[in-house]
């Protein structure tokens, strides 16, 4: 955005048909964190994203300031008990935010080691400063401007501005590289908001225009060998633009995903919504600039946004957002977080989310839709609730509300009941589908019924394998 003011984990790889999957965050014993995915590539992502539309969002939230780049991640853990499925980051323009820009890159390899997916934007100053403030003094971000004889030397192969240009990118490269040395598929989401004035790079359509300056940053980087970086376009949702916006996009070679800035309402109109859509030529489409968590009902009526991501401090605005109206967007059926993402490398398959039903046609069921740990996972009435909705993953987990379903205490024993905990990796949260049963190969034992009782509220637990109905169970 126009930072409105400067307050402006991960994925698994699909391996093997016979595991359940989901992804892991943390249980009711401590144990290892699991290996951070590795194959996925830049395609992968994008398939991903493509395979998600008019199904699931991904949560996101924006983060800064590059000295703290994981404060607004951990904020939306302490309002919902998750962490979003995307983090952002920003490249900066300040003397801090250059020097800090490893400490932003840790973080990003953080959140994909997590099960989130990182993603990075760039308020870059003019070529003509090292460093610059976002408003105010000689060259800032906000409300700097190039006559047009400056703009056509920047976008001029080989003048001393284009050079300047790319010597300004070249900053990028060993972090970018960094992310692919270690398997890391980034968004980049340059020159944003391209089609608004308010940054020195945007408010310029037609051929030689902001899109030019897209195209040379994309043709850049990818000539530096940097395969792993997913290109991210990006306009604002200027009242009146809708019918322009075509006139900012560089081409379909330059772009992975479409995506929006809303701003100037909560949610995007429909005319924007179908603009998006059209311009996009099939590609995926999101939201990559937020105030507002977008609501359940906004995400019903425009079902092919692929995520969203809260600006930095605007998810604690009182006049954006409250702590209830986040849950209810976490804790959406569509709405996918940390350690819910899992995607598929080759041809793989995405992972399988609805719900599970069981012996009288009840639902598996998370206990008054709660996110604290031990809390009972049971048989109740199917509602279509987010405490309903389980992801089938890859890595033998079963998920609902960001958490994952655990025999209590690694216990073993007959009788033994299930709960919801932060997914660890550990034995005891291993499903395996076999013969329209639910077995946790750790105890050898099967989730069960006691006794078929389907009364709502019955408690889950794990017991020997037998024929009853109570231990048959139908999967997403």
């Amino acid at each position: 955005m126009s930072l409105r003011s400067r307050t402006r984990s991960l994925v698994t790889v699909v391996a093997t048909a016979l595991a359940l999957g989901a992804t892991a965050t943390t249980g009711a014993t401590a144990s290892a964190v699991p290996p951070a995915p590795t194959g996925v590539t830049r395609a992968d992502v994008v398939n991903y994203f493509t395979s998600i539309t008019g199904r699931n969002w991904l949560s996101g939230q924006q983060d800064g300031p590059n000295s703290n780049p994981s404060q607004w991640y951990r904020k939306v853990h302490d309002i919902t008990g998750l962490y979003p499925g995307v983090w952002g980051g920003d490249f900066g323009f300040s003397q801090s935010d250059i020097d800090n820009r490893q400490t932003v890159i840790n973080q990003a390899k953080a959140a994909w080691a997590a099960g989130t997916i990182p993603a990075m934007t760039w308020h870059a100053c003019v070529t003509f400063v090292a460093t610059c403030q976002f408003e105010g003094g000689s060259w800032p971000v906000k409300g700097s401007w190039l006559d047009d004889s400056q703009w056509n030397e920047l976008v001029t192969d080989g003048t001393a501005l284009n050079n300047a240009w790319k010597t300004r990118l070249a900053q990028t490269v060993p972090y970018f590289q960094q992310l692919e040395d270690a398997g890391i598929p980034v968004l980049f989401r340059p020159q944003h908001e391209m089609n608004e004035g308010w940054a020195w790079w945007g408010g310029r359509p037609g051929a030689n225009g902001s899109r030019k300056l897209f195209q040379i940053t994309h043709d850049y980087l990818t000539g530096r060998g940097l395969d792993n970086i997913v290109w991210v376009w990006n306009v604002k949702d200027v009242a009146g633009g809708a019918s322009r916006a075509a006139d900012y996009y560089p081409g379909d070679q330059y772009v992975d995903l479409v995506t929006l800035d809303a701003w100037v309402q909560y949610f995007p109109s429909t005319e924007w919504y179908n603009a998006i859509q059209a311009i996009a030529h099939g590609k995926p489409i999101a939201l990559a600039e937020v105030g507002r968590a977008p609501t359940p009902a906004s995400m019903a009526a425009q079902p092919k946004w692929t995520y969203f991501s809260v600006w930095i401090d605007w998810l604690t605005k009182p006049e954006y957002n409250t702590n209830d109206g986040v849950k209810a967007t976490y804790y959406d059926g569509r709405v996918l977080n940390q350690g819910e993402i899992s995607i598929p490398t080759g041809n793989g398959t995405p992972p399988r989310t609805g719900r599970i039903t069981g012996v009288g046609g009840k639902c598996v069921d998370v206990a008054g839709s709660a996110t604290a740990n031990g809390t009972a996972v049971q048989l109740y009435d199917c509602n279509g609730t987010a405490a309903q909705t389980w992801t089938v993953g890859t890595d033998g987990t079963l998920r609902a509300l960001g958490k994952c379903l655990d025999v209590t205490g690694q216990g073993t024993a007959n009788g033994t009941l299930v709960q919801l905990w932060d997914c660890n990796g550990s034995g005891a949260q291993q499903w395996q589908f076999q013969n329209g049963q639910l077995r946790n190969p750790q105890s050898g034992r099967y989730l069960d019924a006691p006794g078929g009782n389907t009364a709502n509220g019955t408690r889950l637990q794990i017991w020997d394998a037998n024929t009853n109905a109570w231990q048959k169970w139908t999967l997403p």
